[in-house]
């Protein structure tokens, strides 16, 4: 499956932007999914992820109440939606997918496909 994300910008503090993830090659809902994000000198952390067939949503604690994961069956997407957005936001997002679901559904490691990362700064 490949994967292409979307959305990344400038955004203001508190303000909201959101990211979209296109899959092709595969049917997106037969695969869980996940963001991820990177900052500057930072590893990869887990931010939101998105279980095959049931659509049960993981958030990490730093995003939960401000963050939403959703997925679009016939666009072949996932968006996440990130309202009240904080400085320490500001990284390079990535969406992952991959079959099935792991328990260690935060490592990067557990993830099969990648997308190229979408540039999020949080700046006023």
């Amino acid at each position: 499956v490949q994967l292409q994300a979307s959305g990344g910008g400038l955004a203001q503090p508190g303000g909201p932007l959101r990211l979209s993830c296109l899959a092709s090659g595969h049917t997106f809902s037969t695969y869980s999914g996940a963001w991820f994000r990177q900052a500057p000198g930072k590893e990869r952390e887990f931010v939101a992820g998105i279980r095959e067939y049931t659509s049960r949503t993981y958030y990490a604690d730093s995003v939960k109440g401000r963050f939403t994961f959703s997925r679009d069956k016939a666009k072949n997407s996932v968006y996440l939606q990130m309202n009240i957005l904080e400085p320490e936001d500001s990284a390079l997002y990535y969406c992952a997918a991959r079959s099935g679901w792991s328990v260690q559904y935060y490592s990067p490691n557990s993830w099969h496909y990648w997308g190229q990362g979408t540039l999020v700064t949080v700046s006023s």
